[in-house]
């Protein structure tokens, strides 16, 4: 039997920064995949197929210019599955090099294969050779991510009714979409898909959605989603779907309504994917969406020696946080210091348009009682959003007016996952409204819209050097 200082079970974000961690800090270190290739859920059906998929759908459709060349403007008229599949299999081709090459210079050894515990240190591998190998780990790291959550009232036929993995593989693009969640995922597909010109119905039982967002971001963000045509259905649940003789798929709500589409997309969900782990010989018990709980400063399970990071262990559930938290959870299993990563980490929701926030919202910032203002901006306020024809934008900053340290960015259109790193680093390195004020931003660029919102919090919070 084979033994290692790190044996981990899945190589997407957390398993593979984990695992290279390890492996730079001296020890002999394992991979686990039981995929067809190494990168996980991230890259082979997740973050990087969707946001090439939504790269894709805005190039080939001309979004951007329609600002300037009116709604009706296309690069490609006749716009196919195929066309979007085209650039998603160079771009995982492109990843999956360049991890194994990663593993293959940091002398990562994986192993492709099923696993589960037989003991606390001990995991067999099913290979699909139908070999049986067991290893040995000092400490184990579980980073085996989640899966689309399947109730069995949903008629998946991976065709019309899909999840959100299987909709990569389309054949045809749907003239008519109904996507029932209204969560980040869901919310994600449903825009680009719009952005494709079809048209879509988004049905949720809440009424309100992504609701850790500023409120105000997510008013910008569905106002621009009712100007285009897209259908919210809120505060009703989807309580049968069929499909019709017609090859159409209707869904019944709970109101006794009915929704006609071509396709529908069932995104209300995912399941940690450890069901096929046998926890139980490891002394460990999954919750009812199959997570692990875990020290949120170390990532260790109830089991000591025993890790789990990235999207099995719940919030965030993103692929930045997830490879910081198999970053931690390493050092931390192999012996070395982990320093505790800044307070404020910045989420980005890949829609169309992008959202980006990091810190505060002004929801939290009443219900911690702080006195505050706000500064806003509008990307068609700035000389570049113009250049690039955009209607639509908003940044906003929120300020302490104790101490006019910012609190939190909101930030809602073209290019907002980027652009929220400046707010990112004002934040950590606690930076205040002048900061905003009195420095130069490149122009024209979009990030001066920084410099609008500084001057908008500022005109109301006033000048200190004038106040004394």
């Amino acid at each position: 039997m084979q033994e290692y200082d790190l044996v981990v079970v899945g190589s997407g974000p957390a398993g593979r920064r984990g695992a290279i961690q390890a492996a730079k800090l001296g020890r002999k270190v394992l991979v686990i995949e039981q995929g067809k290739r190494v990168g996980g859920v991230s890259v082979h059906t997740g973050t990087i197929p969707s946001k090439t998929l939504r790269e894709t759908a805005l190039n080939l459709s001309g979004w951007r210019e329609r600002g300037f060349y009116g709604r009706a403007y296309r690069v490609k008229q006749e716009i196919s599955a195929d066309d979007l599949r085209r650039r998603l299999l160079i771009t995982l081709d492109h990843e999956v090099e360049v991890l194994e090459h990663q593993f293959a210079r940091n002398r990562v050894q994986h192993i492709r294969g099923k696993a589960k515990f037989v003991t606390p240190d001990t995991m067999e591998i099913a290979k699909d050779d139908g070999e049986i190998i067991h290893v040995k780990g000092a400490s184990i790291m579980l980073a085996v991510g989640t899966k689309p959550y399947r109730p069995d009232t949903i008629p998946f036929d991976g065709v019309s009714v899909l999840d959100s993995d299987e909709l990569l593989d389309i054949q045809d693009l749907p003239r008519s979409m109904a996507v029932i969640g209204a969560g980040v995922i869901g919310i994600e597909y449903a825009t680009i898909f719009s952005a494709l010109d079809t048209q879509v119905t988004v049905i949720d039982p809440k009424a309100t959605i992504l609701d850790f967002i500023d409120k105000e971001i997510i008013e910008e963000f569905i106002h621009d989603l009712r100007d285009r045509n897209m259908k919210l259905i809120l505060g009703q649940k989807a309580d049968k779907v069929e499909k019709l003789p017609n090859g159409k798929c209707e869904i019944t709500l709970d109101n006794g309504r009915h929704v006609t589409c071509d396709m529908v997309l069932y995104a209300a969900g995912r399941v940690g994917a450890t069901d096929s782990l046998n926890l139980s010989a490891a002394g460990l018990k999954a919750d009812s969406r199959g997570r692990l709980s875990v020290n949120p400063e170390t990532f260790q399970t109830e089991v000591p020696h025993i890790y789990a990071a990235g999207d099995v262990v719940g919030f965030p559930a993103l692929a930045s946080t997830s490879m910081e938290q198999g970053r931690i959870a390493a050092r931390v299993a192999v012996g070395a210091i982990a320093k505790e990563p800044p307070k404020y980490f910045p989420y980005g929701i890949y829609a169309v348009p992008e959202i980006s926030t990091c810190g505060l919202t002004e929801e939290e910032v009443k219900e911690r009682g702080i006195p505050y203002e706000c500064g806003m901006a509008r990307f068609r306020e700035t000389s570049r959003g113009h250049i690039m024809g955009l209607n639509s934008g908003l940044l906003k900053m929120i300020f302490s007016l104790k101490t006019r340290r910012l609190l939190g960015v909101h930030i809602v259109g073209e290019g907002a996952t980027e652009l929220v790193h400046i707010g990112q680093a004002v934040l950590n390195l606690k930076g205040t409204v002048e900061y905003f004020v009195e420095n130069t931003f490149n122009y024209p660029t979009l990030a001066e819209a920084y410099k609008i919102a500084g001057l908008d919090a500022w005109n109301r919070m006033g000048d200190l050097s004038q106040t004394g």
